[in-house]
């Protein structure tokens, strides 16, 4: 076989993580009389690497997450009321594997979904299986959909390892039927030990009112709370101190 058919060969076999570098190994090894075994094993690492890489990027496709934030993003020293030794243990995603949950609660504008997302981020690049939702847009999508639709949709936001519900209760009240499924959510999601984050800018005190069902309220907080991080933001809103940061370079107009 020449060069070209081993390449050929190789993409057949679906190594296509060696074929990429094939012909720079081999003038590697070539240049420094490289044992084969060592060139060898720099190839497998090669394909090694691809695969890896591409399941990670298969993982966030899937995740629903449009950006890829870090807690290293965030300006702490702007908002130094922020819980931060909490959302670093969040962080450590040590809560996932014991299938407990976080629930981040504050003010608009504070860096609850940043947080969120740069947790949810770090779950993919570890490996887990993540759902991101923005809930009431999804969960009024979900009250259109046909029954089988329904189903399927539920069963993607109970089966991944962790599912982010973020901005709930945006609107003061919410559907009925999307007060029944955050409350299957949980209670399977409970039942199956899988880890949520939820964010909001409402008080638990007031989840009744928005549910219209304090007893449901009360069941989900339940299941929620049983193992739970609680995070209160509070302070600066981020929003505001970016759109001032914008007024500042905008020119003035003539």
């Amino acid at each position: 076989m020449n060069m070209t058919e081993i390449e050929r060969a190789l993409r057949e076999l679906r190594l296509s993580g060696i074929a990429d570098t094939l012909s720079t190994r081999v003038m590697q090894a070539q240049a420094a009389q490289q044992p084969f075994l060592e060139t060898l094993a720099a190839m497998l690492q090669d394909e090694l690497d691809r695969r890896r890489s591409r399941l990670m990027e298969r993982r966030f496709k899937r995740s629903g997450l449009s950006e890829r934030l870090t807690l290293a993003d965030l300006d702490w020293r702007f908002n130094p009321k922020l819980p931060r030794n909490a959302c670093f243990e969040l962080h450590t995603l040590k809560f996932i594997g014991e299938g407990a949950n976080a629930l981040i609660v504050g003010k608009p504008g504070t860096g609850k979904s940043h947080v969120a997302k740069a947790v949810a981020y770090q779950a993919t690049l570890q490996g887990y299986d993540v759902r991101y939702v923005e809930a009431d847009s999804e969960f009024a999508c979900y009250g259109l959909a046909s029954t089988t639709e329904q189903a399927e949709q539920l069963k993607g936001w109970i089966e991944p390892d962790l599912l982010v519900l973020d901005d709930l209760f945006l609107a003061r009240r919410i559907a009925d039927v999307s007060a029944e499924l955050l409350q299957a959510i949980v209670h399977q999601r409970y039942k199956l030990r899988r880890a949520i984050v939820i964010t909001s800018n409402r008080v638990v005190q007031d989840w009744g009112k928005y549910l219209a069902d304090a007893t449901m309220a009360t069941t989900i907080l339940d299941r929620l709370m049983h193992r739970c991080a609680m995070l209160e933001f509070e302070g600066k809103s981020y929003r505001l101190k970016e759109a001032a940061a914008r007024i500042a370079i905008t020119p003035e107009s003539s």
